[in-house]
């Protein structure tokens, strides 16, 4: 199990779909945690009676940027979100690593957004963090998210500081320029997972995909 985790809007999704065009099953948190409060959940009606009906689109699902805009300037809010949804990603994510495992995946990549914040790298083979400069994180996210200046910044504050991150980190990989030389990185990066996790697949990983996507 490898983690994979970065700031918001660092491009940890990025290095994931790279890693899966190389054949690595990925597990993806952010997935699971739409999941579990999807349309008809037991998890979307404990957040509605946390936080009140005016947490629901028209129709019917959770408004995801009217909830997010309201737990990243409240942290009490934040941790009573946290409540509700960590247990349930927890459980599902531990049934789709099961499920991973029992494939011919050299390895299992767990992407998430906090597992330096919550401590769960610990318990890891590894941990690939994603770094990228406080610039280029602050104009994607802005791009991506279409936030006002002020709401992203809130957002980035909400997580650890990259140095965090770094800190604790196995691999880093360098998402500050082109696509081209992130696939360079990750292919790389899997080499030397596969070397060090699942030497049988060493020498058994070219990258057949061409060079423009």
């Amino acid at each position: 199990m490898i983690g994979l985790t970065g700031g918001i809007a660092s491009g940890k999704s990025s290095v994931a779909r790279e890693l899966a065009a190389l054949g690595v099953e990925v597990i993806d948190a952010d997935l699971i945690a739409r999941e579990v409060v999807a349309k008809g959940t037991e998890g979307l009606a404990e957040v509605v009676a946390a936080f009140g009906s005016d947490s629901l689109s028209a129709d019917g699902s959770l408004d995801r940027e009217r909830l997010a805009a309201r737990v990243f300037v409240d942290p009490e809010a934040r941790k009573r979100l946290n409540a509700i949804v960590h247990p349930r990603i927890g459980q599902r994510s531990a049934e789709r690593i099961a499920a991973a495992l029992t494939t011919a995946t050299p390895y299992v990549v767990y992407e998430a957004p906090l597992l330096v914040e919550t401590g769960a790298y610990r318990g890891l083979a590894a941990l690939v963090v994603v770094s990228t400069s406080p610039d280029i994180q602050l104009a994607r996210l802005l791009v991506r998210d279409q936030l006002s200046e002020s709401a992203a910044q809130a957002r980035l504050a909400a997580q650890a500081p990259l140095d965090a991150k770094l800190a604790v980190a196995d691999y880093v990989v360098t998402n500050d320029a082109s696509q081209a030389e992130l696939r360079e990185q990750v292919a790389k990066l899997h080499r030397t997972l596969c070397a060090r996790f699942a030497p049988e697949h060493a020498t058994n990983t070219p990258d057949t995909r061409p060079e423009h996507s």
